[in-house]
């Protein structure tokens, strides 16, 4: 929708605000509704705004990488352009038309909240079944794992799934499909969509798997060398393991007061294309070869106030040493 048509489509909510102002102002809570009114006003033009830059934005930028500032010659010809794709644009615009849904929009702010009060963000974006996320295409993934499209591996563990989301865009490319996730809200999700739901400490096993997966969890969990370590032990020899990061590189872990990780990873640099080359130093130094990465959106579904969230993600795929 445009920003015109946004307008409309806001502008008897907006009407009914004024009329519902002054019953307010009647009992004395002019100011009271005055304020709310300016908020949802300044929520309702900023989001337009937005919408509108969304829409002019050149998503090139998404998907682009200054090449010449990579020193490791091998990390350089490893790289895939990728582009802006029909699953990407559906995505993008499903996520467009939920954030017009205004009514509903309000109520999940409403809820969230009351819930905040008694759960983690994780957990109340599950309940609501909302903030879904996109991190590449089922195209994509073929690209990066070079895979025919009619190939199917024994299976595959997704760890920290979430919603279950991304894992659709490689669970068809697989006979059985595992994934792991703390939140109890988003392992009710992935149960409905199919897949194995493990617990968080029962996946390790030599050899167990074609296809490990770990989409932007390494800045989200207390011991990625550890969980890095594990998938190595897991993985058969030639497996694939698939990771994304959100770059620049910023840990947070939501389950620990302090927020910060008791392991440290040695990612570091000032630009994307740093950034890169030390988290593939640190992949390979724990026994994965390094087969071909890009450089992709990280998306999540919009709200009130913007139709669409994106952060820039690495996508890396690596394959298990042979012994």
């Amino acid at each position: 929708m445009t920003a015109v048509g946004n307008f409309w489509f806001a502008l008897p909510f907006l009407f009914a605000f004024l009329f519902q102002s002054s019953i307010f102002k009647y009992f004395g809570f002019d100011m009271a509704n005055l304020r709310a009114r300016s908020s949802l006003v300044r929520n309702l033009v900023n989001k337009m705004e937005v919408e509108k830059q969304i829409e002019d934005l050149d998503k090139r930028t998404w998907y682009s990488v200054n090449l010449k500032s990579i020193i490791n010659p091998e990390i350089r010809s490893k790289f895939l352009q990728f582009h802006n794709d029909s699953e990407t644009e559906a995505f993008i615009s499903s996520s467009f038309e939920q954030s017009d849904w205004f009514l509903t929009q309000l109520w999940y702010n409403f809820a969230k909240s009351i819930l905040s009060w008694f759960y983690c963000q994780t957990d109340i974006n599950g309940m609501l079944n909302r903030g879904s996320m996109f991190v590449f295409s089922k195209e994509q993934f073929l690209k990066l794992s070079k895979l025919n499209p009619d190939t199917k591996l024994e299976n595959m563990l997704d760890l920290g799934a979430g919603d279950g989301n991304p894992t659709q865009s490689m669970s068809c490319f697989c006979l059985e499909t595992f994934t792991t996730e703390v939140s109890a809200p988003m392992r009710k999700s992935l149960s409905l969509k199919g897949f194995k739901v493990l617990e968080i400490d029962d996946w390790v096993k030599p050899g167990g798997f074609e296809l490990i997966s770990a989409l932007n969890l390494f800045d989200r969990c207390d011991k990625p060398l550890e969980i890095i370590k594990d998938i190595h032990t897991s993985l058969k020899p030639g497996g694939f393991f698939l990771v994304a990061l959100v770059l620049p590189f910023k840990p947070y872990v939501e389950s620990v007061p302090s927020h910060k990780p008791s392991e440290k990873m040695d990612i570091t640099g000032e630009t994307f294309e740093n950034q890169v080359e030390a988290a593939v130093k640190t992949f390979e130094g724990i026994g994965f070869n390094l087969e071909s990465w890009a450089r992709v959106p990280y998306l999540c579904e919009g709200d009130l106030n913007r139709p669409l969230y994106h952060l820039n993600n690495a996508l890396m795929m690596f394959k298990k040493k042979e012994n």
